[in-house]
C-alpha cells in the first residue's frame, strides 16, 4: 500500500494496483498460450453440384400409384411399372420379402373412392407382415 499527503495534511491509504495489474497481464498471456490447437483431418467445405438434373429416387421408396383407367377401372402402378390387380400381392411379397425396411408409400388418384384406396393397402397388409404404409396427398405431391 502507498500513502500520499493531501492538502488537508492528513494522510491518505491508497492501495497500489500496479503489480496486481502486472499479475493479471502475465495471466493473460499465459491462458493464451495454453489454448488448445486444432487436431484432425481438415474440413472441406461442400460444393454446389453442376448438374441441373433432380437426384434419382431412393431405391428403397416404395410407391404404389392407383389411378383410375379406362372403363373405370383401377390401374395400378409399383415405381411407374404397371401391375395388375391380381399380381399385387405376389410382386409386394417377393419386393419386401428381403427387405428389412417395410415402408410403402400409397398414391390414390382424386376420383377414386377411398374404398378402392383401402383395397389395395389391405393387400399390401396381406403380403409384407410389419408393413408401414404412408399416404402421398395431392399437396405432398405438388411440393417441392
Amino acid at each position: 500500500m502507498a500513502m500520499g499527503l493531501n492538502k488537508g495534511g492528513g494522510l491518505t491509504c491508497e492501495m497500489n494496483i500496479t503489480p496486481m495489474i502486472d499479475v493479471l497481464l502475465v495471466l493473460i498471456i499465459i491462458f493464451m498460450m495454453i489454448q488448445p490447437q486444432e487436431r484432425g483431418e481438415p474440413a472441406e467445405v461442400p460444393q454446389q453440384s453442376k448438374t441441373t438434373e433432380p437426384a434419382p429416387p431412393d431405391p428403397k421408396t416404395i410407391v404404389l400409384e392407383i389411378s383410375l383407367g379406362t372403363d373405370n377401372k383401377t390401374v395400378l402402378r409399383i415405381n411407374s411399372n404397371e401391375v395388375s390387380h391380381d399380381e399385387l400381392e405376389a410382386k409386394l411379397q417377393e419386393i419386401y420379402k428381403t427387405r428389412a425396411e417395410k415402408i410403402m408409400f400409397v398414391k390414390g388418384d382424386a376420383k377414386l373412392d377411398f374404398e378402392q384406396v383401402a383395397d389395395v393397402i389391405d393387400i399390401a397388409r396381406a403380403a409384407a407382415s410389419g408393413i408401414r404404409i404412408g399416404l402421398i396427398t395431392h399437396d405432398i405431391a405438388n411440393a417441392d
